[in-house]
């Protein structure tokens, strides 16, 4: 059995988005999605700690984001107010994603947070309802949440897993941070792209709508684009600032890191089909 002084170091994995088409525009304001989203064997952790108290306290600090509006914090006390559970939490991060950098870090921080916590203080919810919770808090939370790389539509929480080969990736990020809201609502922005199928998307066919606008507006993501695609075929992920190159092996994509201009970083990471999540979770819930 697990005391109430356990810590557990949960994984809160990195997402790239291996193609992305704008199909259309909701009366609301949303864009309507298609979307690969591909998990990889790295991302923060985050370390949390139960108690009896009730209180949900945050120990690291997000440079300009107060800890109340903190997806972690939000996803805690949501999922407590679902359950009335009287258990609290201090969570801690190790923070390797950029903020705004296309990798999904704040939404694999917030589902991770509803996964862990939905073990560790055993509420019992269902993977769809937590699916359901996590969607008010960002439209990446339900892949996070189920926890297997996905075929995504709508907002991109409609979800079809999908096993995708289990390519290294180099993933360069140009240090600078992408608005999302101001690339989802600037004029030359694409919302028409031909609505695709899976089996088209899972040849490679597939692009993202968001890079030339994100080009236009960040010429340090325009520069770290030109040098990758010297070498191999450079994506954009997601709204963010990420880019990533797709290799055959770790050692390949290595040694392109050793020569990446020393104004932008980068980490090698391989595609996996299963979130490491799932195991920690399985662990905890047979230990417990």
């Amino acid at each position: 059995m697990t005391t109430l002084s356990t810590t557990w170091d949960l994984q809160s994995p990195a997402k790239l988005n291996l193609m992305l088409h704008i199909v259309g525009r909701k009366p609301d304001g949303y864009h309507e999605l298609q979307t690969l989203f591909q998990l990889l064997n790295y991302g923060d952790t985050l370390h949390i700690t139960t108690n009896n108290t009730g209180q949900i306290q945050l120990e690291t600090e997000f440079a300009g984001v107060p800890a109340e509006d903190n997806l972690i914090i939000r996803a805690a006390r949501m999922l407590q107010d679902a359950t009335k559970c009287k258990k609290g939490a201090t969570i801690g991060v190790t923070k390797l994603l950029p903020m705004g950098g296309g990798l999904g870090g704040g939404s694999s921080n917030a589902a991770t947070t509803l996964v862990g916590l939905n073990a560790l203080w055993k509420t019992g919810l269902s993977t769809e309802k937590l699916c359901e919770m996590g969607l008010s808090l960002g439209a990446d939370v339900p892949v996070f949440i189920q926890g297997h790389s996905a075929w995504a539509e709508g907002v991109g929480e409609q979800l079809t897993p999908v096993s995708l080969p289990n390519d290294w990736f180099l993933v360069i990020f140009p240090q600078v941070l992408v608005n999302t809201g101001l690339i989802f609502s600037h004029p030359d922005l694409t919302r028409n792209t031909p609505i695709t199928t899976i089996p088209t998307a899972l040849t490679g066919e597939g692009h993202n709508d968001c890079e030339s606008v994100v080009r236009q507006a960040y010429p340090a993501v325009d520069q770290a684009l030109n040098w990758l695609n010297q070498h191999v075929t450079a994506k954009l992920t997601g709204t963010g600032s990420c880019i990533f190159g797709t290799f055959d092996s770790q050692e390949a994509a290595e040694r392109l890191l050793d020569t990446m201009p020393n104004t932008f970083t980068g980490f090698v990471a391989q595609g996996v089909n299963d979130s490491p999540l799932q195991a920690q979770i399985r662990k905890i819930t047979t230990t417990q």
